[in-house]
């Protein structure tokens, strides 16, 4: 986690220091859908965790340097990841979701084509803090980093559409000794469609 705020921490520094004054500031609304998948390690039998659906949405600010196409954009979003059903070895039902506020902040590279059409292409880290602790069986990481991976177009200046894939750098849940000791930690992977509408 460390080597991921320093590296974007560099990034961020080297960006602001090369911006021209002409820079471009957008800010707008995201929003967008969650397909996660969950790993468990010995309880796959007795939990689905397979395509996942949730959402997400909230504001998000775009800074992008016209002539060379480097930008920054970074989201405060509410997001839901989906849920995780299943049953434990004594048949107890369990069902749960991930609930929280999510922070991506991604360095950005776009291809223009003009003032009506780019493509981009994103990589940075992404923050989830959970609003809920879960249950005593199987308790959410308070706080979980992913690193983004993305690519989308931009649109007549106004609209952007993309994809992303976020993969863990920790647990998305670990397994209480309530349920069996031998159960492993869990990690959500996601891919996101997005449509952002900046201002």
């Amino acid at each position: 986690m460390k080597r991921v705020l320093s590296v974007c921490a560099i990034a961020v520094v080297c960006l602001v220091m090369a911006m021209p004054v002409k820079a471009q500031l957008q800010f707008g609304v995201k929003g967008g859908v969650n397909l996660s998948s969950m790993s468990f390690g010995n309880i796959k039998g007795n939990f689905t965790g397979d395509n996942m659906t949730g959402f997400y949405i909230g504001p998000m600010a775009d800074l992008t340097v016209p002539l060379i196409g480097i930008g920054l954009d970074a989201a405060l979003m509410y997001s839901q990841r989906g849920d995780i059903t299943g049953q434990t070895e004594d048949g107890t039902s369990i069902t749960l979701k991930q609930r929280g506020l999510e922070i991506p902040i991604n360095l950005k590279y776009t291809i223009g084509l003009g003032s009506l059409f780019g493509i981009y292409f994103a990589a940075g880290p992404d923050f989830f803090f959970n609003f809920a602790s879960g249950t005593d069986m199987f308790k959410k990481e308070k706080t979980q980093v992913g690193l983004n991976l993305g690519a989308g177009v931009k649109l007549i200046r106004h609209l952007q559409v993309g994809f992303n894939y976020q993969i863990p750098m920790g647990n998305s849940f670990n397994v209480g000794d309530a349920v069996n000791a031998a159960f492993s930690k869990s990690k959500t992977k996601t891919w996101q469609i997005s449509l952002a509408y900046m201002f």
